[in-house]
């Protein structure tokens, strides 16, 4: 009997938040492989802040998810039938296959992945995209100099507590945002955080005045609007902002708010910059390799917020994301 494949598609372009009826479930056939070519059955699926951006038809660093296609997503899959000499059924690899059961490749942009020492989640986080984030950005973009002051926000995200904890790994103070006193406690109790704000009861800009008295060498912005207007009052000379993202404004159906105190910048001679990921692609596996490293003496702890279901969950999952109720990172793992 063939196979059925459930998959995710766009089905409108949202407007605000995103809404059930934004997205088709629809069902077609598994292809078989053809020459040069494999398929596999997903095992996880990554959800990251990123992918709302990918449903706005808009210019950006990827085109944006076509009306009636499948939804752009990283994922894991497990080859189940090959006619590609370097994949082999029971192989587990990773790359930007969908929100779909099933998957056929031609093994372009796709890395196998050894279970054995990681589980496929981690491949999608900490020595995922989310990792390789954390440590382009804290430490080419940002230019982190040991014994500087760190502020992530978003920081009990899938980026933020990388992010932090690679700061803390290179004899950084580091300092948290994140919502609510559960979250703001697992950054200073069990991933080694040296003090949270809690943005929903604290007053933010108080609260970086005393926890960062000195200022804010790096400011690592995974939430924009209010928090980056925030931190920007709070900045030492010289410092550097790292525009990572802004969760918050990704569901505006305003435009977008920009950073009124963006003359700091200006009196502190600091600098404010943007980059995606994907341009330091090349050196993906030095980071993986020492962030593992890092794993491995204990230096970084990996959480993960792993939602067990189908495909069909993942519009209420994706969810999550913007109702702030993931800790660390989110993913969907088929059962």
């Amino acid at each position: 009997m063939t196979a059925t494949n459930r998959q995710i598609r766009l089905a409108a372009r949202p407007v605000g938040d995103v809404k059930p009826e934004d997205w088709e479930h629809c069902s077609e056939p598994v292809d078989e492989p053809g020459p040069g070519r494999f398929v596999g059955r997903t095992r996880v699926i990554s959800l990251d802040p990123a992918m709302r951006g990918w449903l706005d038809d808009r210019p950006s660093y990827l085109p944006p998810v076509g009306i009636g296609e499948v939804m752009r997503a990283g994922s894991v899959i497990e080859v189940t039938a090959s006619e590609h000499p370097d994949f082999q059924p029971g192989d587990h690899v990773v790359g930007t296959f969908g929100v779909q059961e099933y998957a056929v490749s031609d093994g372009r942009g796709v890395m196998k992945m050894d279970t054995s020492l990681a589980p496929p989640s981690t491949y999608l986080g900490a020595l995922g995209m989310p990792g390789m984030t954390a440590y382009f950005g804290l430490l080419d973009v940002g230019a982190l100099k040991e014994g500087e002051t760190v502020v992530v926000s978003g920081a009990a995200g899938a980026v933020g507590t990388i992010a932090g904890q690679i700061a803390k790994a290179k004899g950084c103070r580091v300092v948290g945002i994140a919502g609510g006193p559960e979250k703001c406690a697992l950054l200073t109790d069990e991933l080694g955080f040296d003090a949270a704000i809690d943005y929903r009861t604290d007053d933010v800009r108080k609260a970086l005045r005393r926890h960062a008295p000195d200022g804010i060498d790096v400011y690592f912005d995974n939430v924009g609007g209010d928090i980056l207007d925030a931190a920007l009052t709070r900045l030492a000379m010289h410092a550097r902002v790292v525009v990572c993202g802004a969760i918050s404004q990704y569901n505006n159906a305003t435009p977008v708010q920009g950073p009124s105190n963006y003359l700091s910048l200006l009196v502190r001679r600091a600098r404010m910059e943007g980059f995606v990921v994907f341009d330091y692609a090349k050196r993906y596996p030095q980071a993986a390799q020492d962030i593992s490293a890092w794993i491995g003496a204990g230096r970084i702890k990996v959480k993960e917020h792993v939602v067990k279901g189908s495909v069909d969950d993942f519009p209420e999952t994706f969810g999550m994301l913007f109702r702030g109720e993931n800790v660390g990172k989110l993913v969907l793992e088929l059962t």
